[in-house]
């Protein structure tokens, strides 16, 4: 298997925009192979770039996806280049937390990195709370399609479902 990045964004402050590190936190709870690691980035769409200049072959992106058509926790595969997303020397940071994979892909390149194979799993939001507030939590749709991304990483992954049964709890 590939040394895989699953890289989960966004800001658990928006409420659905919290979808990438509820998938984070769930895939941290099963057996995955060593070759796989996951990362709860957040909003720190500079880190993600760093990391991905070490050396990984496939990275698997989660997040919400709010400039595409569909009904809330709808969820979209997308094959990310830079090509696909429209590429832009000039993009910058945008959004309410601040991922724009075309600043990603700047970045990459400004490091002397090569782009890996990025696949996108996004999520169409509800709700991301008001402008001023936001809101902490998931709504139910959303909430539900988590599951779903889950059986498609699990799937993109090749695991058997024996492999990926939940850890045992600690006993302390």
């Amino acid at each position: 298997m590939n040394r895989t990045l699953i890289a989960c964004v966004g800001n658990i402050f928006l409420g659905d925009d919290g979808f990438g590190a509820e998938v984070a936190r769930r895939l941290h709870q099963l057996t995955l192979p060593t070759e796989v690691t996951v990362v709860d980035f957040g909003i720190r769409a500079l880190d993600l770039a760093y990391t991905l200049n070490e050396g990984y072959e496939r990275v698997i992106l989660v997040d919400t996806t709010c400039q595409r058509t569909g009904r809330p926790g709808q969820l979209h595969v997308l094959e990310l280049t830079p090509e696909f997303i429209g590429y832009s020397p000039t993009a910058t940071l945008t959004g309410k937390h601040n991922f724009n994979p075309n600043r990603i892909f700047e970045i990459i390149r400004k490091l002397g990195g090569k782009c890996p194979r990025m696949v996108q799993i996004g999520c169409e939001p509800e709700s991301l709370g008001d402008a001023e507030f936001g809101f902490v939590g998931l709504t139910e749709s959303v909430a539900v399609a988590v599951d779903e991304a889950l059986e498609i990483i699990l799937q993109m992954l090749e695991v058997p479902v024996a492999v990926h049964a939940k850890r045992p709890e600690l006993q302390l």
